[in-house]
């Protein structure tokens, strides 16, 4: 991953040059324009022996070709450089509203706002993750992440992948993802989690090592293409580790022998004819739940979820808990259901009214 070419104020977004400065396309016509007022203001003076302000006046008018009256009858000369003054003004014009024109039909125009509009989305965003880096595996996180409904930026150097996502209306900030300005304009603070998934372990181990020190709490997980690299990364301050290859083994092995299996398991993880997912649902104190039991909670009827394990306040996973199994504030149920009744569910793990039944 490049570096960014532009830097970054930790409350501003980087952005690229022409996107933060979209008129300086007109620069150039507002120093001619300026020219041709000191040169008009200059002649008046000089031709008609005009006052500073009545040359500048007549300058004035005469480029804007508004009609008022003349400060003084004008002599042959005089009126040779008005019309001089008018021929310029006209092609300055003629000039300045062709640049105008080309400028809006660009697709730097719509960056510009495509720019601003993410700069809005990302003001107060919070609860979102941030996926650092997209290339071939970015995009399909991505892509999850936009499909189980949750808030996501990508964080990349490559602009052009950026200008897609911009025009979907994905927050997108081109730059090197282990530069803490960047990391801070995407809201890394509020953040719900982080993906490193840059196109090298090197990349990647510096993108964990420079969140980690930002945000000590943040959940990482990261991609390694090496085995040696799971260690480091774990080091630098990894949660977890994943390595596509080793995933892509046990899917093609699955597949081969216990097809039904991963058919089920595929259906599961993504949103296909099912419309099934498998999601960590914690129980807060002030739910009702804590201090029953699953058997007394009775998720299955009201909720139509399935507890298929639930991970203990030390740590400790239980694979198949029992009706007997007590809920305690702190752990981790993993419920299988439909999006609307884990939402339901998870409203009251939380303590919140979780609405009509599911």
């Amino acid at each position: 991953m490049a570096s960014s070419r532009t830097s970054a104020s930790p409350g501003q977004p980087p952005l690229p040059p022409a996107v933060r400065h979209p008129f300086r396309h007109f620069l150039g016509a507002l120093i001619v324009l300026l020219l041709l007022v000191a040169a008009g203001t200059f002649g008046y003076r000089r031709i008609e022996g005009m006052s500073l302000l009545d040359a500048l006046y007549m300058t004035v008018i005469t480029l804007s070709t508004v009609g008022f009256e003349e400060v003084h009858p004008l002599s042959p000369q005089g009126r040779l450089f008005t019309i001089g003054l008018i021929v310029g003004g006209g092609a300055l014009a003629a000039y300045a509203a062709g640049r105008a024109l080309n400028y809006l039909f660009s697709v730097e125009w719509r960056d510009f706002l495509a720019a601003r509009r993410q700069t809005r989305m990302l003001k107060g965003m919070k609860d979102h993750y941030l996926v650092c880096g997209f290339g071939r595996v970015g995009r399909h996180v991505t892509q999850e992440m936009i499909e189980q409904r949750q808030r996501v930026v990508v964080i990349d150097s490559d602009p052009e992948a950026l200008s897609h996502l911009r025009s979907r209306e994905i927050p997108a900030i081109e730059g090197d993802a282990s530069d803490e300005a960047v990391l801070r304009a995407a809201g890394i603070s509020q953040a719900k989690g982080l993906v490193a998934c840059a196109s090298s372990d090197a990349e990647n181990l510096l993108i964990v090592l420079t969140a980690r020190l930002l945000c000590p709490g943040l959940p990482i997980v990261a991609r390694a293409l090496d085995e040696a690299s799971e260690f480091k990364l774990k080091k630098a301050g990894a949660d977890r580790v994943v390595l596509p290859y080793q995933l892509a083994a046990y899917r093609i092995i699955t597949s081969l022998v216990r097809p039904a299996v991963a058919d089920f398991l595929w259906e599961v993880a993504h949103v296909g004819g099912v419309e099934l997912f498998l999601e960590q649902i914690p129980v807060r104190s002030g739910s009702c739940l804590v201090g029953q039991t699953l058997g007394q909670a009775q998720l299955r009827n009201r909720f139509h979820v399935t507890i298929v394990g639930c991970r203990m306040p030390d740590g400790t996973l239980a694979v198949r808990p029992t009706a007997e199994t007590v809920l305690e504030a702190g752990q981790e149920l993993i419920a299988l259901g439909t999006h609307a009744e884990l939402q339901a569910f998870a409203r009251l793990a939380s303590g919140q009214d979780p609405g009509p039944a599911a």
